[in-house]
């Protein structure tokens, strides 16, 4: 069958076209855009009008290129937009690098205990996380006007069919989702001040979110397609294909403008050495659990390139990775989740800085910077990897590194390096693949479980391998000297 999976990124999205049958899987792009933050004003907004133009754009060619059997939208967390009592969006979502949470994590916590938040969601503290997000916004009055919130995914979904509704594995991101019984946290919700009533009926990736509105389908010469709840977290479809043999230990790393490492476990785990380390229990499709941390990811390096491109001094990608292989390597270090490298702006004089704080060489050339934000940041999967392996008791055999980062052969090769483990790179288009996966199974392909769906990945996907080097001890040395200078720990 033939499917269409939308998939949308941070910094761009796509429509791919995918083929799902015996012995066959494959996904083909047939449309991409430009996404990112729109300031106006003082806020940075998503501009969630033209997302949808774009996605019905390129449902249209992906059907003209061969009828479809359906549609499944994942995307990025947290992010969100309100609907009032008619359906009408109430203004464009907030994208969540605008600022406008500074300090309302630290309000909920003088309140409600983070050893409670985390028993009862089990997620990561991050300052924006859906929680605090729409605590931002109870002066603006907004929130009296809601009559529901719907995920970004959810929200495309409602567009398409005019069903409200949440798919777990984004919903269990807000930190208003009750980890151990797969419900809304709505005590949660009303103890903090938000209204229980914005948070919509929940639904399982696999359900039939309804069929495309007669409208949209007429004006893009479509028929009235049928609309599947995938994993709508892209990190969630991105780990049904992660390509793992049945029996073996491994972790995950889906490598994009966000990294997310960790494990796949069948219950949350919540502990208090797993709460001190903040780690995240997120849902999975089929019922598991990703237990990761985010990870800063190619954000940094993305922003870099743009920094020097807006100098008038571009640089292709494959030339300065040319040039950080030939750096020495672990010169210099920096903690790549610290503050302030999640706003958008002149990463290498962040970086310069970060390294004259700590005591370190400032990189100068462009092979240095990169080679730094590299090392950084295969030190931090190394970190993460080993300490969710000692936070769940299970020794991990291999990494799988999926997503956009598999092309990146270069940091592909470090975190083989530095996790002291092989390193099974593949596929690069795993949100694509879960995607349609997940899709196919809703809609009658004989792909019964996670096994028998990644069992059709490793037959017909693309992997390469990279086996460590000998050279622990060197890593093992740059981080207890990143611990000494900044005091990062996980």
């Amino acid at each position: 069958m033939r499917l269409a999976a939308v998939d949308l990124g941070a910094t761009s999205g796509r429509v791919m076209a995918g083929s799902v049958g015996p012995g066959r899987l494959e996904v083909t792009e047939v449309h991409r855009f430009p996404n990112g933050g729109v300031r106006a004003g003082s806020t940075l907004y998503w501009d969630v009008l033209g997302i949808h133009r774009e996605v019905l754009t390129g449902i249209r060619k992906a059907h003209h290129g061969g009828a479809l059997s359906g549609i499944g939208i994942d995307s990025w967390a947290v992010d969100y937009g309100l609907l009032d009592r008619s359906g009408a969006l109430l203004g464009n979502p907030v994208h969540y690098r605008d600022t406008r949470t500074q300090g309302v994590m630290e309000r909920v916590l003088r309140s409600v205990p983070a050893r409670e938040l985390y028993d009862i969601t089990g997620l990561q503290q991050l300052p924006f996380n859906t929680l605090y997000q729409l605590l931002s916004e109870v002066d603006t009055g907004r929130l009296e006007l809601a009559e529901t919130m719907l995920m970004i995914p959810d929200l495309l979904g409602y567009w398409l069919t005019g069903r409200i509704g949440a798919e777990r594995t984004n919903a269990s991101t807000t930190q208003l989702y009750d980890v151990r019984t797969g419900t809304w946290a709505t005590g949660l919700a009303e103890r903090v001040g938000i209204p229980p009533r914005l948070l919509p009926p929940l639904r399982d990736s696999g359900e039939l979110v309804g069929t495309l509105l007669p409208e949209p389908a007429a004006e893009h010469a479509l028929p009235e397609l049928p609309v599947v709840a995938v994993g709508s977290h892209d990190t969630a479809s991105a780990v049904v294909a992660v390509p793992a043999e049945p029996g073996t230990n491994f972790a995950y790393i889906s490598s994009g403008t966000w990294s997310l490492a960790g494990l796949e476990l069948d219950r949350p785990e919540l502990g208090e050495e797993a709460l001190a380390a903040n780690f995240t229990n997120e849902g999975g499709v089929d019922g598991k659990v990703r237990f990761l941390r985010n990870v800063m990811g190619l954000w940094v390096l993305t922003e870099t390139l743009r920094t020097w491109a807006a100098r008038g001094r571009p640089v292709e990608l494959a030339a300065v990775l040319r040039e950080a292989a030939g750096e020495r390597p672990l010169v210099s270090v920096v903690d790549i989740d610290a503050p302030e490298f999640l706003p958008p702006g002149d990463m290498p004089s962040r970086i310069a800085a970060a390294c004259a704080r700590t005591g370190q060489p400032a990189p100068e050339s462009r092979g240095q910077i990169v080679r730094c934000i590299l090392d950084s940041l295969a030190l931090a999967y190394r970190r993460t990897v080993r300490r969710a392996a000692e936070l769940t008791g299970r020794a991990v055999d291999v990494v799988h590194v999926v997503g956009g980062g598999v092309r990146n052969e270069l940091l592909c090769q470090l975190t083989a390096d530095a996790c002291g483990v092989p390193v099974l790179a593949g596929p690069v288009e795993a949100a694509a693949l879960g995607n349609v996966l997940v899709q196919a199974r809703a809609l009658g392909a004989d792909l019964p479980d996670l096994a028998a769906m990644r069992a059709l990945v490793r037959a017909t996907q693309p992997l390469t391998s990279y086996v460590p080097g000998e050279a622990d001890a060197r890593w093992a040395e740059a981080e207890a000297r990143l611990i000494e200078k900044t005091g990062t720990r996980t």
